[in-house]
């Protein structure tokens, strides 16, 4: 299984802020993950609300946690009417925001969290950034 490295997880700091900058006019908090949700790196943009900071991490470790990406996990919650806390886990988060980042096989290896937007904002910004991801040579700091 791929691992997300310290480099790439910093690589995708730079570009999620760079992402916030150029489309929303606007600083963000971005949090890096590993596979279990441990934090591998995280930067909070100048101005970003200090609120995003714990948002952000999240939103992150609850996509790695779930396996899925925090708006399908709200999503489900909604649907099958169940409570976040169900789940017996007082870190997650079902907040729009939060992406897996699978290497070429499908296979998880992290999640990126953004927060300092809109929720629906948010979630494209990782989105985007899980994609790219995804689809990115498996080598260096991918994506770029």
């Amino acid at each position: 299984m791929d691992s997300i490295g310290i480099e790439a997880a910093q690589h995708l700091l730079a570009l999620a802020a760079q992402k916030a900058a150029d489309d929303y006019g606007r600083p963000i908090c971005v949090a890096v993950c590993d596979a279990n949700g441990f934090l591998l790196a995280f930067a909070r943009g100048p101005g970003a609300p200090v609120r995003s900071i714990e948002i952000a991490q999240g939103k992150a470790y609850s996509a790695a946690r779930m396996g899925v990406d925090t708006d399908a996990f709200l999503q489900r919650l909604q649907r099958d009417q169940l409570h976040a806390g169900y789940f017996c886990d007082d870190r997650l988060t079902a907040l729009p925001g939060g992406a897996v980042l699978r290497n070429g096989a499908g296979e998880l290896v992290g999640a990126i969290g953004i927060s300092g937007l809109t929720s629906a904002q948010d979630q494209v910004i990782a989105t985007a950034l899980a994609t790219a991801w995804a689809t990115a040579p498996a080598q260096g700091a991918r994506p770029s």
